[in-house]
């Protein structure tokens, strides 16, 4: 068998493997680290957002951030009357822009009541967070994320007494919290906390709430909490339809549900992609395995000249086709995992590496083997012994 070639033809399913093993390390590194960041919000966390009401007949819906249906009485009233609850924190946030000492950062900024907390997993590293006084106060304070302070003070700095400037009004500091991980949207980090009320009345104009953060007693209590709530907001906002809600309601395992939804279509996308390369290198075995019993022919019409059979010449072949395609598997691992490794280390993904890929690897590679072996097999088994001996 011709070196040369046979490496080169290794070489294809090589990258086919690497490349499906790197691709699917980088969607399971990026389902494990959404997960990781809706587990951090909350734990048995329930969250009611409002939404446009849709009228009979109506197909037009609004944006559910646009909304403003749900208010500090109904936080009220679910802390009241609704059982099997640890805490209630209704928030109104929006972004603005925040200016300091010459410095300045866009951010969220999330108006909030104490038991924010507890219900949504928020430690304090320095200082303080929102007291129960400070929203009775209207008091124009302002605790920090780690990503925020960060930028705006430098990193690892105690900012504690120091003013910022939200919308053109002054807040003082009074606490940093402890980093919860995540980047980009969304990020748990990169948020400054202030009272419910002084947002509503200095920075949102309006006594609504964009969000209502319910913690459950446990995790089994949560489909129960979540149907109370929904209950209670319908009588409270005269809605006899659950289906014409001018709110929804989601607890963890829903948006759970959701996002490893999302991330498995993600993956298997980025599977599909890397796998045409894969079939790439399938078809290169086979056509040099054609080639390979063209040049081999007498070498077969001898062998059944000396007593060989059929499913000898086939079995030869296909091992052949499948040593290949095995020794291309295993350096293909190797070298998707080095790949994942890199990417993680210099382009900031997460990835991440299963068993269960690696067994796909291989088994995918196996079967390319087989597959694509199979027909010059055959076609070498079929060959006339005395024909192919005067081949020349």
């Amino acid at each position: 068998m011709n070196k040369v070639r046979s490496g080169l033809t290794v070489l294809g399913i090589v990258i086919g493997i690497g490349s499906v093993v790197a691709m699917v390390s980088i969607g399971q590194g990026a389902q494990g680290q959404i997960q990781s960041n809706i587990e951090s919000i909350g734990s048995n966390l329930i969250l009611i957002s409002p939404s446009f009401q849709r009228g009979v007949g109506t197909e037009v819906r609004s944006s559910r951030g646009s909304a403003q249906t749900l208010t500090q009485e109904d936080a009220d009233a679910i802390q009241e009357q609704v059982s099997l609850i640890k805490a209630v924190a209704p928030e109104n946030s929006r972004n603005y822009q925040i200016v300091v000492k010459g410095k300045n950062t866009n951010t969220r900024v999330v108006g909030t009541v104490s038991s924010y907390s507890q219900a949504r997993n928020v430690e304090i590293d320095i200082g303080n967070f929102i007291s129960d006084q400070n929203v009775q106060n209207l008091k124009k304070v302002a605790v920090l994320g780690p990503t925020t302070r960060d930028d705006l003070f430098g990193s690892s700095s105690n900012p504690i007494g120091q003013k910022i400037k939200i919308n053109k009004i002054d807040f003082t500091i009074i606490g940093v919290t402890k980093a919860k991980g995540g980047t980009g949207f969304g990020s748990q980090d990169d948020v400054i906390y202030v009272p419910i009320s002084t947002a509503q009345r200095f920075l949102a104009g309006g006594d609504y709430v964009t969000t209502i953060s319910v913690q459950a007693q446990d995790q089994n209590s949560t489909a129960l909490v979540k149907q109370q709530i929904t209950t209670l907001l319908l009588s409270r906002h005269n809605i006899s339809d659950s289906t014409l809600a001018d709110f929804s309601v989601l607890n963890q395992s829903d948006i759970l549900a959701t996002a490893s939804s999302i991330t498995n279509t993600f993956t298997t996308l980025l599977a599909a992609i890397a796998g045409i390369s894969l079939l790439v290198g399938g078809i290169g075995i086979m056509n040099m395995m054609l080639t390979t019993v063209t040049e081999r022919t007498r070498e077969i019409g001898l062998r059944k000249a000396i007593g060989a059979k059929n499913k000898d010449i086939s079995l030869q072949f296909l091992a052949e086709a499948t040593t290949l395609t095995f020794i291309g598997g295993v350096f293909g691992v190797i070298s998707g995992w080095v790949i994942s490794l890199l990417i993680a280390k210099f382009g900031g993904l997460t990835t991440t590496i299963s068993l269960s890929s690696i067994i796909l690897a291989f088994g995918v590679s196996a079967a390319i083997g087989i597959g694509f072996g199979y027909y010059p097999a055959r076609r070498a088994a079929a060959l006339n012994p005395i024909e192919a001996l005067r081949y020349e």
